[in-house]
């Protein structure tokens, strides 16, 4: 019996344990091959949210073929968390009677993220078709700001109120076939529908059932307001261990409540942009976007860094007759400019990372720039020494050795000090650190380089 039974149980290891690599290597040669069974068989297995990633991953031919395959319920729950190249190709090939369909099927927040990323038409399309309460819920979802909290939360949430017994309340849920995915707690309102508190599944399961709801409840728990920032709320979640929060409106009402789910999707959001923006990208440009419109977007970025290069090269034009007398300079200009940047883009990383999770602040930022200063400093000093003697053993010089070694030592400083102040003084000019921060540092870093390598070679070995 046990040798029947143990094949089943290592292909479902298998399947829990997979990569999405290899899962995209399947669903590539299923297609090949047209095993549509097969295909059907794997996408069972997989959570709505990875069908959306392995849709981005894949080039829009096999995203095509794969999305007719997922069944109604599966594609609603997806197309909302698809990448906006995936989500636009599929948008564009959905027949109106598919695309209203799909959108009874999503959650209000879902649906309202997925009509902001859609042509006017379409949205009106959908609109009409819905029923009037669900065109209220969604509604009242659409009223709050891109980005807020409002946007965030998921409104099937359940309350109870806080006369009641915990006998009554357990009564009352017995009658649900199910809860709302996520549900730790209860939210205690009162009459009027004013948040009071949150009652947690292990109290009310634990307590005696005479308690009333009022004595069980914790008051004042964790709250925020619908219209809070969404960022500002992933971080709640990052410092006190939430599981769900409750959401308020500005008259104090419960109006629904936000779970690790939601706050996943955002920390996500935001982990692609740390990585993307810096290079002057953003989610929209996926591995398998149309060739024009990425060529586009990163040409622009191409030529922004171009401006920058070209006011370094300025600087080094300055310094022609030094350049033209002792030709090692030439061959170490690079390495004075290469570890600056380096240096810079270590703590550019590291600030942008405390500025997301808001550790940051006027009463530390002048403790962090000296710490930065120091280790600049430090890290100046013993490489400097490194590069000084190896500039010596190669052209025989010890005033080119000096001179680099001063030039990186003076780099490494002014690449931590601009490491710190660039993105903090980018962010108080209204600019976005992430996206220019680098671009900023780097220029920095090289006219500083060459300005100190080159000045200093002509004051001392000209």
């Amino acid at each position: 019996t046990s040798n029947d039974q143990s094949p089943a149980v290592t292909t479902e290891l298998s399947i829990e344990t997979e990569t999405l690599g290899t899962i995209i290597d399947r669903v590539v040669s299923y297609l090949r091959n047209e095993e549509g069974e097969l295909l059907q068989q794997l996408i069972a297995t997989l959570p709505h949210t990875e069908i959306a990633s392995l849709l981005d991953a894949l080039p829009p031919e096999a995203t095509l073929a794969l999305w007719e395959l997922l069944p109604g319920k599966v594609a609603a729950q997806t197309l909302p968390h698809l990448g906006e190249t995936s989500r636009n190709t599929l948008l564009d090939i959905l027949e109106e009677e598919e695309l209203i369909e799909a959108a009874g099927m999503m959650s209000t927040t879902d649906l309202a993220n997925l009509l902001n990323n859609m042509p006017d038409a379409q949205t009106e399309q959908i609109l009409s078709h819905l029923d009037d309460d669900y065109r209220h819920r969604l509604g009242m979802v659409l009223n709050f700001p891109q980005g807020s909290a409002g946007r965030l939360m998921n409104r099937d949430v359940v309350s109870v109120r806080k006369n009641v017994t915990l006998a009554v309340v357990l009564r009352w849920l017995r009658r649900h076939n199910s809860l709302p995915p996520r549900t730790d707690a209860l939210m205690v309102i009162d009459e009027a529908g004013h948040y009071l508190g949150r009652l947690p599944m292990d109290i009310l399961i634990t307590s005696q059932p005479e308690l009333l709801v009022e004595e069980a409840m914790i008051a004042g728990s964790d709250v925020v307001r619908a219209d809070n920032d969404g960022r500002e709320v992933a971080h709640l979640f990052q410092r006190r261990d939430l599981a769900s929060v409750a959401v308020i409106d500005e008259s104090q009402k419960l109006v629904g409540r936000i779970t690790t789910d939601e706050v996943m999707s955002l920390l996500r959001i935001e982990a692609d942009e740390q990585v993307l923006k810096p290079r002057g990208m953003k989610e929209s440009d996926e591995l398998f976007a149309p060739i024009l419109p990425s060529a586009i977007r990163r040409g622009l970025w191409l030529g922004i860094n171009l401006a920058t290069v070209f006011l370094a090269a300025w600087v080094i034009g300055r310094f022609e007759a030094a350049l033209d007398q002792i030709v090692a300079l030439a061959i170490l200009l690079p390495v004075v400019a290469s570890m600056g940047g380096i240096a810079g883009s270590q703590t550019l990383a590291l600030t942008l990372l405390g500025m997301t999770l808001e550790r940051i602040a006027p009463a530390n930022v002048f403790w962090l720039v000296r710490k930065e200063l120091a280790v600049g400093l430090l890290n100046g000093l013993v490489w400097a020494l490194v590069v000084g003697v190896v500039a010596y053993l190669w052209f025989g010089s010890w005033g080119i050795g000096l001179v680099i070694a001063a030039a990186m030592t003076i780099n490494l400083v002014a690449a931590a000090a601009s490491g710190v102040l660039v993105p903090l003084t980018l962010k108080r000019l209204g600019a976005d650190p992430a996206l220019s921060g680098a671009v900023v540092l780097t220029t920095v870093t090289d006219i500083v380089g060459f300005l100190s390598f080159l000045g200093l070679a002509t004051l001392f070995l000209l």
